[in-house]
């Protein structure tokens, strides 16, 4: 049985629930157990679960026309991690989800989170909020992607994530900051970790 309390600190510290109403949502989340390099959600799949990693780590990311995999998203312990497009529109998922340590998820169905938005109102709060943070978050990748050469997309990642770069390896961190493994090699030995 997985332990629920990283999911309910997280919906504490987002929105005020009584403590009936916490136990209310918690009960809809059910754990699934992904082992490493494992995919979730496929590109093609209609992506059905809200996630939150109770451990472990997600990438989002899509392949792009020559095949090469560009990550655009790394999720660690006690966050969310969902393919929004597909879970709100109900369409076919541009991006894949891949469990990139051994992870366990907390997830709740799409219709039981709707279901919640509908019956509990700080429930609508906690996703408008999640959906600001979302927005906020691509915002970031998309300004680094375009405003920042490679040596500062790196940098900046050491000083926001340093763990990143010490969990994962190379050619996963390089898709992330979108350079090539050669250049991530070539940084990291003139720039040191602490």
């Amino acid at each position: 049985m997985v332990d629920k309390q990283n999911l309910a600190a997280y919906i504490r510290q987002t929105v005020q629930l009584t403590d009936e109403q916490l136990a209310f949502v918690l009960g809809y989340f059910k754990p699934s157990k992904h082992p490493k390099n494992k995919i979730i959600v496929d590109v093609g799949e209609v992506n059905q679960y809200m996630n939150f990693i109770d451990s472990g780590c997600v990438r989002l990311f899509f392949s792009s026309e020559e095949g090469q995999e560009i990550t655009r998203h790394i999720v660690f312990d006690h966050q969310f991690a969902t393919g929004l497009a597909s879970f709100i529109l109900q369409s076919p998922s541009q991006e894949a989800l891949q469990a990139l340590e051994p992870t366990t998820l907390l997830r709740i169905s799409r219709p039981d989170f709707y279901y919640l938005l509908n019956i509990i109102p700080a429930w609508e709060t906690f996703f408008r909020k999640y959906l600001e943070f979302a927005y906020l978050n691509n915002l970031t990748i998309f300004q680094r992607e375009i405003m920042k050469d490679a040596t500062e997309r790196y940098k900046d990642l050491l000083a926001v994530n340093p763990h990143l770069v010490k969990r994962l390896p190379n050619k996963i961190v390089a898709s992330y900051l979108n350079m090539s493994p050669e250049t991530l090699s070539r940084l990291k030995s003139k720039i040191q970790l602490d």
